[in-house]
């Protein structure tokens, strides 16, 4: 007995030497506080993006790992945070709710519902920050993202997996191309879910507002709401009045609960709107966290902010599940100049960019695609065999003709070569003018791209083509449905199919001709 209690008494003496130790390394006091950024004194043993928790009850994320103090930027808006405070580790990295319980739902970048309806059904937790998928686990890009944008779909195809720079000035359409994309995904949802084909794999997206006003953002979920997108979505969001701590964690949040869809074997579409301001959210941290200032103030690891971001999209391999995540991030250029710092960062990362130009958007054309500068490296090995057939030399056309448009102002005497190049590429820049938020169905863009290939418009004047495409369309839908189903569901034209589209467009022109009351079709001459 004597001996147990002699032992108890050394355990006791060593737990009592232990103690200030263990709270050196677990607890820590707040020595400064200011801008949303805390510096700590003790928690020796505290890791790198760990959640700490202040006396108040709100959490920090430990970022500066210095010799003699931490530095923790605060996670909560509001926070009441004073020097002494108590600080202490909690042994947790950042983690969010993921699982098919977010579908439908607006979260803030902790992964808490902003959108008033309650709980969130998850199924889990994914850590924000995650290493990406190496080369083994991947494999090559070959299934197709409709954005239901003729021209994107045609010029610069998209793939399952790949990462696609939307890139431009302000309000020049970038916003409004993901939100088609998004509108496009949901509308493909619903008819292959319904269609009860087991193959069918639909894709959910993941927008996130970075930075943004709230009225922007308030508008962005009415309109996905009323056009039943929510129900394959989920938003993230950290608005302009926003912790900038919050607005920096927003995109890897998202891109953790997009993973999970990936590792379930699932599709998953990811928009970061917009890494331009992210970037500046992560520059303030990380001047207040007295962080070596380089070019135009930003960090020296600014492109590995955003590389070890959209490194995490991927393309499985069967043996993961083969599940996708894609991701398009916006970037906002200034006047044009797409070799400013951030942009270029971005570029490098991604798979290829869409450039949005001024210039073509006050003209009129919209989407304002630079069909020089947009480039995807996927190319056709995301499109499907009917999409390669039409659209093969559809850029190339476009790009001839805005040379050619150029050469020919200084010169009225043209060659009939030169004359057939011009007319097919304004009837080419007309049948890719789209209005916002109306993404066209892949069957549809097929027979659209192969009447100009074939020369169907060519009776039609310039002026003319906008308004005849609209009412082709709708006289598909209407008519012709049936054919429309089976360009959709054989994925390549052969000589039959081309024979029915060749009667389809033949009565079409007789419809078009009967319905301005007998008189021939308009002519280009």
């Amino acid at each position: 007995m004597g001996q147990g209690e002699e032992l108890l008494r050394q355990i006791r003496e060593e737990i009592a030497a232990l103690r200030p130790r263990v709270m050196e390394e677990n607890v820590g006091r707040v020595l400064a506080v200011a801008d949303g950024v805390a510096r700590i004194g003790g928690l020796s043993q505290v890791r790198l993006n760990e959640v700490v928790l202040f006396g108040d009850g709100s959490r920090g994320l430990a970022l500066n790992l210095e010799e003699d103090s931490v530095g923790a930027v605060v996670l909560s808006d509001g926070a009441q945070i004073s020097v002494g405070d108590e600080v202490k580790t909690t042994g947790e990295l950042l983690s969010v709710p993921v699982g098919m319980g977010l579908l439908g739902r607006a979260l803030n970048a902790m992964g808490e519902p902003i959108d008033g309806r309650g709980k969130l059904k998850s199924v889990g937790r994914y850590p924000i920050e995650k290493v990406a998928h190496g080369v083994i686990a991947r494999q090559s890009v070959s299934e197709p993202i409709q954005t239901g944008i003729l021209a994107i779909d045609s010029m610069v195809p998209i793939g399952r997996g790949q990462r696609e720079l939307i890139i431009g000035d302000r309000a020049t359409g970038k916003t409004a191309i993901a939100l088609d994309t998004i509108l496009s995904q949901a509308q493909i949802n619903r008819r292959g879910l319904a269609s009860g084909d087991k193959s069918f794999r639909p894709v959910y997206s993941i927008y996130v507002s970075i930075g943004q006003k709230r009225s922007d953002l308030a508008r962005t979920l009415q309109l996905l709401e009323s056009r039943g997108a929510m129900e394959y979505a989920v938003v993230v969001a950290e608005g302009a009045s926003d912790n900038v701590a919050s607005q920096y964690v927003a995109p890897y949040a998202a891109t953790a609960m997009g993973e999970w869809f990936m590792d379930n074997g699932m599709d998953a579409l990811i928009i970061y709107d917009d890494l331009t301001r992210h970037a500046v959210a992560y520059r303030q941290i990380s001047l207040v966290l007295k962080r070596p200032a380089g070019r135009q103030a930003f960090p020296g690891d600014i492109f590995y902010l955003h590389s070890r971001l959209l490194e995490r999209s991927a393309k499985l391999n069967s043996e993961l599940g083969g599940g996708s995540l894609t991701a398009l991030p916006i970037v906002e250029t200034q006047a044009g100049d797409i070799a400013a710092y951030i942009p270029t960062n971005i570029i490098s990362i991604t798979d290829g960019q869409i450039y949005l130009e001024s210039e073509l958007f006050n003209r009129g054309i919209r989407p304002a695609i630079a069909t020089g500068i947009s480039v995807s490296r996927v190319g056709s090995a995301a499109q499907t065999k009917a999409f390669r057939q039409v659209a093969g030399q559809i850029k190339l056309a476009l790009s001839q003709y805005y040379e050619m448009q150029a050469f020919a102002q200084f010169g009225s005497d043209l060659d009939a070569q030169t004359r057939q190049l011009l007319d097919r590429g304004a009837r080419i820049v007309e049948l890719f003018k789209q209005p916002q938020l109306e993404p066209k169905r892949a069957e549809v863009q097929i027979f659209l791209l192969w009447t100009v290939k074939g020369g169907h418009l060519d009776g039609i004047a310039v002026e003319q083509i906008y308004d005849s495409v609209k009412q082709l369309e709708s006289w598909l839908e209407t008519n012709r449905s049936t054919l429309l189903g089976k360009i959709a569901a054989k994925g390549e034209l052969d000589g039959a199919l081309e024979r029915q589209m060749e009667e389809a467009i033949a009565l079409w022109k007789k419809t078009y001709a009967a319905g301005r009351g007998g008189a021939p079709l308009p002519s280009a001459a």
